[in-house]
Order: C-alpha cells, then sequence, then structure tokens
C-alpha cells in the first residue's frame, strides 16, 4: 500500500498532537495527584494529630476525674456520711462537693443503692443505682463511659466510682464530667478542622449531634457515617459530601463499661482548599493543551516533508522483504536518523539471508542426529537379544547333540521372530510420523468417530481393568475433518492412557459443543506427569515410558494442528491426565 504525503502528514499532525496533549495531561495529572497525595497526607496527619490530642484530653479528664473522686472518697466529710447512722440530713452535701472539686455530676449513694445525695439532680434522694452494688473493683475500672439521667434528659459523662468502708457500712462516691460542647471546644484543630461529638441517647429531646458551638446545620450528609458506626461500632474514615463542600471524617466509636455504643466523635477535615487547586491546575492544564496541539500542528507540517519521501522508499522496500525477497536494500540518501535507519535495514537484510542459510543447515544437521540418535537407541535394544540368541544357537550346534539343539532353536526362533515384530513396529512408527499426509477433509460426526475407535479397545481394556466412562454430546454438531486421523490421534490418546495405569483404573472421554466447533476431553486416572515433563509431552521422540519411541503424542499434536485445532494437556503427579482438544 502506498502511503500518500497528505494522508501522512494527518498521521503526523496527529501523533504530534496527542504526544503533547498526553505529555500535558499526564503532567497535570500526575501535578494533581501529588498535590492530592500531599494534601491528604497532611490532612491524615491532622486527623492522627487531632485523634491522638482527644485521646490525651479524654484520659486526661479521666484521671482527673478519678483522682477527684477518690479524694472525695477519703475526705472526712464523705467517712462522716458513711459513718452516720441517719444520712438525711446530708441532702445537699452533694452540691457542695461538686462545686468544690469542679466535677458536673456527683452522687453519695449507700451500700444498698439508695442515693443519699445528688448534686446533679437533688430530687433523686431515695431513688436507687442499683448498678453500684454489682460486685467490680472500683478502684481497677478507673473512669468510664456512661448515660447518667438529668432533670432535662440524659447525657453522656465521664465518671469513676469509689468505695467508702467504714466498719460495716460502706458508701459509694460516684461522679465525673459531661461530655458536650465544652469537651469539645478544649481541643485545639488545625484550619479548615471541626469535631463532633454524636451522642447516641435516642430517648432525648436534646440534638444527637454537638458541634464547637451552639448553631449547628449539615447533619444530613452524616447520617451515613453514623448509621454505619451504630451498626458496627469500630473506627472508620469517610468521605462525605460532593465538591468544595466535601470533607473527610474519622469516626472514633465511644463505648461504655459493656461495650454498648454510647456515642462516637467525628473529626471533619475540610477538603474546599484541595477542590480549589485541582480546579487551577485543570484549568492550567487545558490552556497548555491548546498550546501544545498549536505547536504539534506546525511540527507536524515541518517533519512531513523531511521524513515521508524517505519513509515511503523504505515501507516499499520493507513491503519486497516481506514479499520473501530478503535480499533488496534501499538506497541511503542522508546522514541522519533517517539514513541511520536506510543502513540499519539494509544490514538487517544481509543479516536475515545469512542467518537464514545458517539456521536452514543447523536445523537440517540436528534433524538428522536427533533422527539418528532415536534410530540407534530404538533399534540398539532389539539387536542385543538378536545377538545373544544366535550366538547360543551356534554354541548349541557345536557343543551339543541334535535332540538339545533342536530345543535351543525352537526357542531361539521365537526369540528371534518376536524382537523383528518388535523391529516391524519400531520402523512403521517412524515411517507413520514420516508420512503424515495433508488431512482430506470431509463432514464427519465426531461422535461416531469416538465410538468406533472404542470397539477396537473393548478387549484391551477390559484386560488391563480399565473402566471406559464416555458423555457424548448429543447436540454436537457435524464437524469438517479427516475421519482417519482424527481416529489415529484418538487411538494415540487411549494408548497412551492404557499406558498411564499399569494397575488399572478409569478412562473418560468426553465430547462438547464449542462456540464454532467441538471439544474431544480425553481424561484417565493414571500416574499423572510433572508440570515439567507436560512442556515436554509433544515433542517428538520425547516419552516418559521405558518402551516407546516417544512418537505418539507427536502424531495427536500434528493432526490437531493440521485440522487448525489446539491441544492442551493438564496433569498432577498421582491425579491422573487430561487431554483436551479444540477443533474449529
Amino acid at each position: 500500500m502506498k502511503l500518500r504525503p497528505r494522508t501522512f502528514r494527518t498521521r503526523l499532525l496527529l501523533i504530534f498532537t496527542a504526544a503533547v496533549v498526553t505529555a500535558v495531561g499526564l503532567v497535570d495529572w500526575l501535578v494533581t495527584r501529588a498535590t492530592r497525595q500531599a494534601f491528604e497526607r497532611v490532612e491524615g496527619q491532622n486527623v492522627n494529630a487531632s485523634v491522638a490530642q482527644f485521646r490525651r484530653e479524654f484520659e486526661r479528664r479521666g484521671k482527673d476525674v478519678v483522682r477527684a473522686i477518690d479524694s472525695l472518697a477519703a475526705s472526712d466529710t464523705v467517712l462522716n456520711v458513711a459513718i452516720a447512722p441517719d444520712t438525711s440530713s446530708f441532702y445537699g452535701e452533694a452540691s457542695a462537693l461538686a462545686s468544690a472539686n469542679r466535677l458536673d455530676l456527683l452522687e453519695l449513694v449507700a451500700s444498698d443503692g439508695t442515693i443519699v445525695s445528688s448534686a446533679e439532680w437533688p430530687a433523686r434522694f431515695g431513688y436507687k443505682e442499683d448498678w453500684l452494688t454489682a460486685a467490680t473493683d472500683w478502684k481497677a475500672r478507673g473512669a468510664f463511659l456512661r448515660r447518667e439521667e438529668l432533670p432535662d434528659g440524659p447525657t453522656l459523662a465521664l465518671v469513676a466510682v469509689a468505695a467508702v468502708n467504714a466498719g460495716d457500712r460502706k458508701l459509694f462516691v460516684t461522679g465525673g464530667e459531661r461530655l458536650d460542647r465544652d469537651f469539645l471546644s478544649s481541643l485545639v484543630l488545625p484550619e479548615g478542622m471541626r469535631a463532633l461529638l454524636y451522642r447516641n441517647l435516642p430517648d432525648s429531646s436534646a440534638p444527637p449531634l454537638l458541634g464547637p458551638t451552639n448553631a449547628f446545620s449539615g447533619v444530613s450528609p452524616l447520617d451515613r457515617i453514623i448509621g454505619q458506626i451504630r451498626r458496627h461500632p469500630e473506627e472508620i474514615t469517610q468521605t462525605v459530601g460532593s465538591g468544595p463542600a466535601s470533607e473527610i471524617l474519622h469516626a472514633i466509636p465511644l463505648t461504655g463499661p459493656r461495650n454498648d455504643l454510647l456515642g462516637a466523635l467525628l473529626i471533619g477535615s475540610s477538603r474546599r482548599e484541595m477542590v480549589a487547586v485541582e480546579s487551577v491546575l485543570l484549568r492550567t492544564g487545558l490552556v497548555v493543551a491548546g498550546a501544545g496541539m498549536l505547536v504539534g500542528i506546525v511540527l507536524a507540517w515541518w517533519a512531513t516533508a523531511r521524513v515521508t519521501r524517505p519513509v515511503r522508499a523504505l515501507a516499499q522496500t520493507a513491503q519486497k522483504v516481506a514479499a520473501g525477497n530478503w535480499g533488496v536494500t534501499v538506497k541511503v540518501a542522508s546522514r541522519d536518523e533517517i539514513g541511520q535507519l536506510a543502513r540499519a535495514f539494509n544490514r538487517m537484510t544481509r543479516e536475515l539471508v545469512a542467518q537464514r542459510e545458517r539456521l536452514v543447515q543447523a536445523e537440517r544437521v540436528a534433524a538428522w542426529r536427533e533422527l539418528a540418535r532415536r534410530l540407534a537407541h530404538e533399534l540398539r535394544n532389539p539387536l542385543f537379544p538378536l545377538q545373544l540368541t544366535v550366538e547360543n544357537m551356534r554354541r548349541a550346534h557345536e557343543m551339543d547333540d541334535g535332540h538339545q539343539f533342536e530345543e535351543v532353536f525352537r526357542e531361539s526362533t521365537g526369540t528371534l521372530l518376536a524382537e523383528l515384530t518388535n523391529l516391524k513396529q519400531i520402523i512403521a512408527r517412524f515411517s507413520d510420523f514420516a508420512k503424515m499426509p495433508a488431512p482430506e477433509i470431509h463432514v464427519i460426526d465426531l461422535n461416531s468417530v469416538v465410538r468406533d475407535t472404542l470397539k477396537l479397545f473393548e478387549p484391551q481394556l477390559a484386560q488391563a481393568r480399565i473402566q471406559c466412562r464416555t458423555t457424548l454430546d448429543p447436540q454436537l454438531a457435524r464437524i469438517q475433518a479427516d475421519a482417519e486421523q482424527m481416529t489415529r490421534a484418538l487411538r494415540n490418546l487411549i494408548l497412551n492412557a492404557i499406558d498411564a495405569m499399569p494397575e488399572g483404573g478409569a478412562l473418560t472421554i468426553t465430547t462438547a459443543a464449542r462456540n464454532d466447533g467441538a471439544r474431544l476431553v480425553v481424561s484417565d486416572t493414571g500416574q499423572g506427569l510433572t508440570p515439567e515433563e507436560c512442556e515436554r509431552l509433544f515433542t517428538p521422540y520425547y516419552t516418559t515410558k521405558k518402551h516407546g519411541t516417544g512418537l505418539g503424542l507427536a502424531i495427536v499434536q500434528s493432526v490437531v494442528s493440521d485440522h487448525k485445532g489446539r491441544i492442551s494437556v493438564e496433569s498432577q503427579p498421582g491425579k491422573g491426565t487430561s487431554f483436551q482438544i479444540d477443533l474449529g
């Protein structure tokens, strides 16, 4: 095909333009990706720092609560309450103690769980706090999250418990701090980040999600992540929203003593700045890509005038080489890259001619050597017993009487005939492989070929204790093939399977319809093959048997190849072998 300059110029124009645009797009994509990764890395660091800050603040406040409660438990005031026979006079004691120790919540509870005094809800005097009477090592537990009931509704609090023993009397001191906006305000966050507190208080009239300020909007985008953490209380990170309003949220579940979900801390990082930078990069990339297209047009126009003519000559010469004229050369008219290409092309054609001659000679010598080696190997085995038999006959004739010679003669002639038969079989196999005529294609029924071939092997299979199973597709359409050669290939596969099962086994033959042809599968339960043996299995003269020419499977492959088909093998040592033939 001739290359027209205008067509080639158009192609170069497209190539140059595509190259410039691709390069600009790739650079823009790399810069955008690097920018996004840098932002995400900084966001990740900020989120991790904020999470660590929350954990430290949570732990610090927990220690403060424990320290305050332990201090109260050791105070004389609480000890007086514990030993007093009548505690009704201490009704308002908890409020004064909570204010003095900067605690939001504080209750003094008798050993039977009756509230003696409550700072957060004084009216609960006399109510029961049964959870405190459970056998628990409160000192070892430390501070923990708990749902606390208040006059204006339930809240989430960080509490601790201390037990005061005064003789046979016991008093529980429980109190702590509320987790609310004041707690969130104590967290110092970088620009563009916010902390939210979700409180899992279904029966509370207060909003479930608290921000650092009284005003908070936009709960709906967070519903998904809150629902997910309620179903699976574990730390998760997700992106909510889209465009400039999107943000990355990291959720930390807050659980109680029984691992029940009481709330979650949500730390959000806005992606507004990253989206703005990506938008600037995109606009810059489009401008640069437009300029690149103009540069590509100019470069393509200049390049076509310089490259078209020598490239056309080189293409015409290459077509001659492809047609078989390996000795043709192209005229070298310049010293630039095109000229170097022409000289390299001429050198290539000369080397191809020389290599073809050397390759033909080497293949011819290698083929004759391999054939001579295999013939020598196969013929040497029967020649040795032939020689011994003749020598035995000669000795018997020279040293013994006629009666014994007759007996040796009969045995020896039997051996001679058996080995001569073996020689004939070897020569016949080599002759069959050498002939391999071209297939005579006709419309055949593959299922019928399988049935007719198996009938020939029924006695041999029964003698070898091999059970034969067939699964022939009744919907299999007729195919274009040489029935005789397909029978020959199937015979070799069956013989190969019989040799692989010396102790008996199962032979399975399956046919199935394919998109535009048929599939034949022959499987056995024999000794199997290693992966190395499977790779060399179809090599002529290669065999894994003690006796064999190594031509059976090579003949099968040749038949399948002549039919434009494909053969493959699957096998594992000890698990049998399966040959699959696909015919178009």
